[in-house]
């Protein structure tokens, strides 16, 4: 029989529908059972790609003896922790608080006021590595709350007031944000980096794509080359390694070793948007065509996998099928022998290091421990030949791969990470032309701000033709900046107009004068135990951080006072923090470049298909100008000129596309001649 989360959308819960737990779904009547019966809430959390989460729902949560005492014992609450930040968040923090670590899935134990007294994350069917199994800790809990409620209680409240300060997030009046911060963190960063690997410490290994966009970005304002050879290092060994998938393109989770070789197979939609754009970026800082096969790549392999019928982007694709993990990306010899030939075969193994022995349970994750140009004349072929070899086989083992049982799709739809890849898409298209993508931005942004916004106000999740949860700060905040890189990408002002809509209502439900911070959660959201508010970047920009640069660059577009204004009080007291712990502010580091770097305003005036328009375009494109924001129009078309200030008294010089290039709107002689653009720029 199907339980409450039957009817549910998420597919993490979907998954959970028919245990024999009498799961609820995180909301008021679980709540209300909670408390008229005085039972304690067991709370679990997780997602639908976790593979741990995965092994303790068939060993715990299928087990009929253990679901029958979880139901006797507790009121259990099921939660994907992709739909619910907000729950996640905070009682993520409870349980580092608790135990000093944290993980999915992440098991905890509440009052019926939702207030957490205990809690941990993987919990065995049987006691083993030191760990009680989990039937004992159901029991001990229970009794716990039995036999000593007013310590368990008294215990919850001291938790509520810790996760509470923790909340309390109060900026350093006394902080500096000016370039020493900026200087400070890639000192700090440097003395991490891995320099014959790339990232930063050791195993496990993350992309920390935000950390790279600052590298780069960092690289531009002071031409140190340090900042760029840990960017450009980490980039290429990431995708040289089993991290990357070279056969269907796209990037896994992370790195269980230092070396990027065996992933954690699932493939994150958020990972893949943000990998995307450090890859381009450092296409417009190097013109290093190898950055630029991984954007095309990863975009193609969204495309083709990831993307809705209705232009959204699914969330994830499951580390396992089959019931083991990473099972469809792995290969034996004979198995690639049998697909190329006796020719083909071994040259391509020897190109992705395919052995006998393996580099995975017995198995191979493709992965290039040598330059193609290098390994060439040693395996006694042109290396135009093996280039031929690589490329068909990658084809021939992907048409292979896909007849083998997929990962699980998640194919909910979130709106901070379909912005994030909205953003991609939108920028790639204009940098490399691609009409393609350009149709699919347009698409995907029409779907998000019409079926995630059905009444208004934004929403959080959509699937089967369902949007519900109201948006958070992180939501708002990621789309306003990418529906600004789709007005770039098309110069349809109707963008820009959306973006300082949803800007509005971001800052009139998460803002509030004196805090100094955003909330994470609206003014009007559900009450939980504390109102969140992080600073930090985890494997997402932080709301703050994102909300802080979309307003920055939505600001210097429109001219509206108010968005920079905001942006800075956030920028104001979190300097120290920045300088101490780069890593978790690699997005507000970027964000900081841009508030005291004197930003680029570009305005470009004709015909944007013609021949000159196109090669002023590309002049700008393909250059790497971090800190520059895009106008466009054509000429005769004064629709935007009310709403982007930088268009205003702009016209096309006899009758040839024109760009001005300008400073806080005191531009530089107009010129419709790319060489001349380029020297006005710098570049």
């Amino acid at each position: 029989m199907a339980n409450r989360l039957a009817n549910e959308t998420s597919p993490y819960l979907l998954q959970h529908a028919h245990n024999p737990v009498d799961w609820y779904p995180w909301g008021p009547e679980a709540m209300e059972r909670a408390r008229a019966e005085e039972r304690p809430i067991l709370l679990s959390v997780g997602y639908s790609a976790c593979h741990w989460c995965h092994v303790m729902e068939r060993e715990s949560f299928e087990n009929h003896e253990t679901a029958a005492l979880m139901n006797e014992l507790f009121v259990n609450i099921k939660v994907d922790r992709e739909e619910r930040p907000d729950v996640d968040s905070i009682y993520m923090t409870a349980v580092q608080q608790m135990t000093g670590h944290g993980g999915w899935p992440m098991t905890m134990f509440l009052t019926p006021a939702g207030e957490p007294f205990y809690g941990g994350t993987y919990y065995p069917p049987e006691a083993r590595y030191g760990m009680p199994s989990f039937r004992q800790v159901l029991r001990a809990v229970a009794e716990a709350w039995r036999d000593r409620r007013d310590d368990v209680v008294r215990s919850a409240g001291e938790m509520r007031d810790a996760l509470a300060q923790s909340a309390a997030v109060r900026p350093s009046a006394a902080s500096s944000v000016d370039a020493s911060v900026l200087d400070a963190a890639e000192a700090s960063l440097a003395g991490r980096f891995d320099a014959r690997w790339g990232g930063f410490g050791g195993a496990p290994k993350f992309p920390q794509a935000m950390t790279l966009e600052y590298l780069l970005r960092q690289w531009k304002r002071t031409g140190g080359a340090e900042a760029l050879r840990m960017a450009e290092t980490t980039l290429r060994r990431m995708a040289e390694g089993g991290m990357y998938d070279h056969v269907g393109g796209g990037f896994a989770r992370y790195s269980v070793d230092a070396q990027w070789l065996v992933p954690h197979f699932e493939k994150m939609l958020y990972d893949n948007a943000l990998l995307a754009r450090a890859y381009l970026h450092a296409w417009q800082a190097t013109h290093d065509d190898a950055h630029r096969r991984v954007v095309e790549e990863t975009l193609g392999w969204v495309e083709r996998e990831m993307t809705s019928p209705g232009g959204g982007f699914y969330s994830a694709l499951d580390a396992d099928s089959e019931g083991e993990e990473g099972k469809f990306y792995l290969w034996t010899p004979d198995e690639v022998d049998a697909l190329l030939g006796p020719e083909d075969g071994p040259l391509f193994r020897r190109y992705y290091d395919v052995s006998e022995g393996g580099n995975f349970e017995g198995r191979n994750i493709l992965h290039t421990a040598h330059a193609l140009d290098d390994l060439a004349p040693a395996a006694g072929v042109a290396p135009e030949r093996l280039r031929a070899v690589v490329e068909r086989g990658r084809r021939v083992l992907y048409e292979a791969r896909a007849k083998r049982v997929w990962p699980g799709l998640d194919d909910k739809v979130l709106a901070s990470w379909n912005a994030m890849m909205l953003h991609a898409f939108a920028e790639a298209a204009r940098v490399f032309e691609r009409e393609d993508w350009r149709a699919i931005a347009v698409r995907s942004a029409e779907f998000l701000t019409s079926a995630l916004r059905p009444e208004g106000r934004l929403l959080r999740t959509y699937k089967g033709g369902r949007a519900k949860i109201p948006a958070f700060l992180e939501d708002h905040a990621l789309l306003v900046d990418a529906l600004v890189a789709v007005y770039e990408a098309t110069w349809d002002a109707r963008w820009v107009r959306e973006a300082r809509s949803l800007a509005d209502d971001m800052l009139a439900h998460f803002w509030e004068d004196g805090e100094g911070v955003f909330y994470d959660t609206a003014s009007d959201a559900e009450a939980l135990v504390v109102r969140p508010r992080d600073v930090f970047d985890n494997a997402t920009p932080s709301g703050n951080s994102a909300a802080v640069m979309a307003l920055l660059r939505l600001g210097e577009l429109t001219g509206e006072a108010r968005y920079r204004e905001v942006a800075e009080r956030v920028l104001a007291g979190m300097g120290d923090l920045m300088a101490r712990v780069p890593m978790g502010f690699g997005h507000l580091l970027c964000a900081l470049d841009f508030s005291i770097s004197a930003p680029v305003e570009i305005a470009i005036v004709g015909d944007a298909a013609s021949d000159e328009a196109r090669a002023l375009l590309r002049t700008v494109s393909h250059a790497y100008l971090p800190n520059a924001v895009l106008a466009g129009k054509g000429d005769g078309d004064g629709g935007a000129d009310d709403l982007i200030p930088l268009l205003r008294d702009r016209a096309a010089l006899g009758g040839r596309a024109t760009a001005y290039v300008c400073e806080r709107l005191a531009c530089q002689q107009p010129v419709t001649d790319p060489a001349t653009l380029a020297e006005q720029l710098g570049i």
